[in-house]
């Protein structure tokens, strides 16, 4: 199994930086193929001139690989900055509605309040017209008592000139008259003290109104400035809500297209990493062309590379990264990590090096078995133990399992190569 590496802290490689592995994609390209050409044309030399060549690609190759371990790197970070974009959108939009909906709510109060505001003005208004009206009828009341009262003293004794009127009447019906005068008089006077007093009283409660307005209006005001704050409060959470889904939303963007293009980078160097493979195989197909003898294979050739099960058989499968369905070129030997990794047969180290994806790599030529060209190739290493164009004996240490490039975890993927084609390492174990 394989999986994108974990580191999440390398940039990512620049324009400069891609055009500098296109040039050694290139070089590696002309250096394998002419190492290829050399070693097919001139079989005597073949492992002199195939080492030197290879010793120039390593160098190559490990620069090529190590571009494709940070492509990978980044489309995992941009997946990352992804989803955690798109949680950061769902929770700032749902901050975004929860402050416009205690916005409108707070718009609603405020204006309840402006409301109750305004009538209570109104109220203390009247109530201060009323006792304005009040104040004035008490003082005309009190002005009219004072001049009846100023009208009866200067005329004399009100009770005296009562009796001289009566005296002075001349006849019963004059003396009636008098009386009846009189009376309306005393009740005049009556109405008079009567309508001052009540006016008076209504001045009172006209006061105690304009006072309970006064009161009233005050704790509206603070009612209205406690919610006027209260929306304010909510405004500018809700526009603070608004900016965060606006810059999740350009981070999610930004993130989208970040995974995209790494995604389209990977993919390219993963092709590019496959025709290497293919170059590969091209010149095991070629020595195994020039074999006279062909056979069949013969199962049990090869020695087990490793201890351990096997987590993964040879055969098509739907790819683990970019879930494409392929082939899966060797078989997944799980013994542990740090486990000795041993030549399965004698051969000679052709090619070393670091791969994104098959992380420490090595292929070992076991030469013309059977009529066939055979090859066997060791991924995911810790490290290894031998060298290109050392010779390795059946059983030797060559290396330790790890878990480099895609992996999930630490194992052998082991890959047997028959006139430069994978076939299923079991039927040669």
């Amino acid at each position: 199994m394989r999986s994108f590496p974990r580191t999440l802290s390398r940039r990512a490689p620049a324009a400069g930086s891609a055009r500098r592995r296109h040039v050694a994609a290139a070089l590696v390209v002309a250096l394998l193929t002419a190492g290829l050409t050399s070693a097919i044309a001139a079989p005597d030399a073949r492992a002199d001139d195939l080492k030197d060549k290879k010793s120039q690609v390593d160098k190559q190759v490990k620069a090529a690989h190590s571009d494709v371990e940070e492509s990978s790197a980044r489309a995992t970070r941009t997946a990352k900055a992804l989803e955690a974009a798109q949680a950061r959108l769902q929770t700032a939009r749902g901050n975004l509605a929860s402050a416009r909906a205690a916005l409108t709510v707070a718009k609603v109060r405020d204006q309840e309040m402006q409301r109750k505001l305004d009538e209570a003005v109104a109220r203390l208004e009247r109530a201060r017209a009323d006792l304005a009206r009040g104040e004035q009828d008490v003082v005309d009341q009190r002005d009219d008592v004072q001049s009846m009262i100023v009208d009866f003293y200067t005329g004399g004794d009100p009770r005296l000139n009562a009796l001289s009127g009566i005296l002075r009447s001349q006849t019963p019906s004059e003396l009636v008259a008098t009386l009846e005068a009189q009376d309306v008089m005393v009740s005049t006077q009556d109405d008079e003290y009567d309508q001052l007093r009540a006016t008076e009283v209504l001045l009172a409660v006209r006061a105690q109104e304009v006072r309970d307005a006064k009161q009233e209006t005050a704790e509206r005001r603070r009612e209205a400035a406690a919610q006027l704050k209260e929306t304010q409060a909510a405004e500018e959470k809700a526009q603070q809500a608004e900016q965060a889904v606006e810059q999740s939303v350009a981070d999610s963007r930004a993130a989208r297209s970040s995974a995209l293009a790494a995604r389209r980078a990977d993919l390219a160097k993963l092709r590019q990493l496959e025709r290497e493979q293919q170059r590969i195989e091209e010149l095991l197909a070629r020595r195994a062309a020039a074999a006279k003898n062909p056979s069949g294979p013969t199962g049990g050739y090869l020695s087990y590379p490793t201890s351990g099960p096997v987590t993964s058989p040879f055969g098509y499968r739907i790819h683990p990264i970019y879930h494409y369905w392929g082939l899966h070129d060797g078989v997944d030997l799980a013994p542990g990590c740090g486990a000795p990794m041993r030549a399965a047969a004698p051969g000679k180290v052709i090619s070393s090096y670091w791969s994104s994806v098959y992380g420490n790599r090595l292929v070992i030529d076991h030469g013309l078995v059977h009529g066939v060209g055979l090859a066997t190739i060791y991924n995911h290493a810790t490290s290894y133990t031998v060298s290109v164009g050392q010779q390795v004996q059946r059983g030797q240490v060559i290396g330790y399992v790890g878990s480099t490039g895609w992996s999930t975890g630490c194992h052998l993927h082991f890959t047997v190569m028959v006139n430069g084609k994978a076939v299923d390492p079991m039927n040669w174990l």
